[in-house]
């Protein structure tokens, strides 16, 4: 009779309430429950299972970088970092609010780590996102534009909750490929929220454009709405190295 349950379980994929089942049927102080705390125990084990899955999925579809934790910051190594506001952004009150983040500093500085643990923070509370390097992102819009996928594209990233650019302005941007911003961001501007992180300070992106008047139109819908950070420090992955160097873990002698 147990496995008949069991098996009908597996057929109505009810995977959560059949391994709280298994867990109930091995453990013989459940008997001392009644009927219905045993069924909402099942019903709590296949809710926490589904879920985990939507978590996951939500995770893999990100595509973030890093499996950072807004927990494991190095605040010393991030000089200068508002805590008070990162805090406030790991709440993710501002993708309620549908404003963004720009996160600036020099490379190595850990804006990909910080990125990363904002939008896995953003997963958790249920938000669709997903993560692209700015110049590859504007190659597959250019692609798109050869091969017919362009609107699909754009309209794709017009319906997900936290888009992030990294590597932003890396490069001076083609006519297409400011346009292809002004599409993206003019989408999103009051509907859904845009994470930036650059090497190059604020101040110097409209010069980057090159193009002043698509500079003010991408602008305006990107920078006012934004919460900033602006991270100081040594490069991590340069003090890391040198970490592992004085260790002994690296020769420094046999490095290029």
């Amino acid at each position: 009779m147990r496995q008949l349950t069991l098996d009908r379980l597996d057929e109505l994929s009810l995977e959560g309430m059949k391994r709280a089942l298994k867990q109930q049927i091995a453990n013989p102080a459940s008997s001392d429950l009644s009927f219905e705390e045993r069924f909402e125990l099942l019903l709590d084990a296949e809710c926490e299972l589904r879920t985990q899955r939507r978590l996951a999925t939500r995770v893999k579809r990100a595509g973030v970088r890093q499996n950072a934790r807004i927990e494991e910051l190095d605040y010393k190594a991030m000089r200068k970092l508002d805590r008070s506001l990162l805090d406030s952004l790991a709440s993710c009150r501002w993708l309620k609010e549908k404003r963004n983040v720009i996160l600036v500093g020099p490379t190595g500085i850990g804006k990909t780590f910080l990125s990363s643990a904002l939008t896995l923070k953003a997963c958790e509370e249920g938000f669709a996102s997903r993560y692209f390097r700015a110049p590859r992102l504007l190659h597959e819009l250019e692609v798109g534009r050869a091969d017919g996928t362009h609107k699909h594209k754009l309209a794709s990233l017009a319906r997900v909750d936290l888009v992030v650019l990294d590597d932003w302005l890396v490069a001076p941007p083609s006519d297409g490929n400011r346009r292809d911003l002004l599409e993206i961001l003019d989408d999103r501007y009051g509907r859904k929220s845009t994470m930036i992180c650059s090497q190059l300070p604020v101040e110097h992106w409209h010069q980057a454009f090159g193009d002043p008047t698509l500079a003010d139109a991408i602008l305006d819908r990107l920078v006012h709405n934004a919460y900033r950070l602006e991270i100081q420090g040594e490069s991590l992955r340069k003090t890391r190295g040198l970490d592992m160097e004085q260790a002994g873990i690296i020769d420094k002698t046999t490095k290029a």
